[in-house]
This record gives C-alpha cells, structure tokens and sequence, in this order.
C-alpha cells in the first residue's frame, strides 16, 4: 500500500517489511537514525518502542519519523476512530493497538480482555471496537444500530467474522483494510509532509474507490 502510494506520489522511496525479535528492537530504531526516513511499528511493539524514541506522544505509537537527527514516534492509529460519534464503546482488547486507540474514542469507553472482563457485552454500546487479531471467532453479536471498527484483516479480503456479521445485521463498518488504509494515510503524510494518495492507497488493498 506505501509503496502504491509513493509510487502515485512521484517518490523514488521503498516500504520494506521487518520481522523484528523484541530484542533487536532497539538496533532497528538505531538504523532509522542512519539510512530511513521513518516505519511503521505494530504488534507486538507498539508500547515497547516509545521508550526507545526521543520523543513520542502517548503509551503506544505506530509510526516512527526521523526529524533532524531524532527518532519522534506518532500514534496515527486514532486516524481509525476519528469523527466517529458515540456514547458508550464496547472495546475488546487492552494491547497495543487498543491503547493506541483509547484517546480517539468518544463517550465511556468498556474494555473487555480474557484476562479481565469477559465475554464482551455489547449491549447498550453504539459503537464496537475489536482492537485484537481474531479474525475467525465472532467474539460479540453486532445489531443494526451500531457502528463496528475491526482491526483484523484478512490479506487477501475476505472478511472476518465479526465484519461480516456487522455487515449482515446492517451496521456501519470500518473494516481492517479501511483502517489500514486510514492509519496508512496519515503516515505517509508525517514522513513525506505531503497529502497521501488515498486513493491509490486504497486500490493497493482491494478497496473500492
């Protein structure tokens, strides 16, 4: 998708993806001072990393921007949830992806993890957030009236099961690949300091334009 997006930007750069074990973390971090202009960091690392850059906003960031010398680490992952309306949340998950979230979300937020409360409780809740990988268990039944933000994603699009069912019962959805694409955007704008091709972003991972 980055590579899609510098290539329709005009930008002779490259996206490259790292596996990285959380004890080569730091040496990473150290290259981006080197030889890159920024990442993208995701699980399980988002919390991890912000001790290692000079400045971060928040308990978990996703995306690391080499300015002048300084290794600064942003949470684009808000980007997912903005403009989104709502009174109470059911939000499943208290990782990294979820705290990146956490201040994105309007109205009383109810966190449900398996090592806390559980099963999750939609009732009541006009917004749902699953902030976790499960992609193949319908961890909540959606209805009609809610909105439904899913973090996981199938590469290839098939839909998860909690969009699907979302999608069955009518609710709004943001989906996995829309929030890729969403967090996406606002980091090639931080590395670039231009306007993201979003829609080429979005043709990149299946997405109707």
């Amino acid at each position: 998708m980055q590579n899609a997006a510098f290539a329709a930007a005009g930008l002779d750069w490259e996206y490259s993806a790292l596996e990285v074990d959380p004890g080569d973390l730091a040496g990473v971090v150290r290259s981006i001072r080197e030889s890159w202009a920024g990442a993208n960091v995701t699980i399980p690392h988002k919390q991890a990393v912000v001790e290692l850059c000079d400045e971060a906003e928040g308990e978990s960031v996703n995306t690391l921007v080499l300015r002048d010398g300084r290794v600064l680490g942003f949470n684009t992952d808000v980007e997912i949830v903005a403009g989104i309306a709502a009174r109470q949340v059911c939000l499943i998950g208290a990782g990294g992806a979820a705290k990146a979230l956490l201040p994105g979300l309007a109205g009383e937020v109810r966190v449900f993890t398996r090592s806390g409360e559980w099963p999750p409780d939609a009732g009541g809740c006009d917004l749902i957030v699953n902030a976790t990988p499960v992609r193949d268990e319908l961890l909540v039944e959606p209805s009609a009236e809610q909105t439904v933000v899913d973090l996981a994603y199938y590469p290839d699009g098939r839909p998860t099961a909690l969009a699907a069912a979302a999608r069955a019962a009518g609710c709004e959805v943001v989906d996995g690949l829309e929030a890729l694409v969403r967090q996406g955007t606002k980091s090639f704008e931080l590395w670039t300091g231009i306007e993201a091709p979003v829609a080429a972003m979005q043709a990149a991972v299946g997405l109707d334009t």
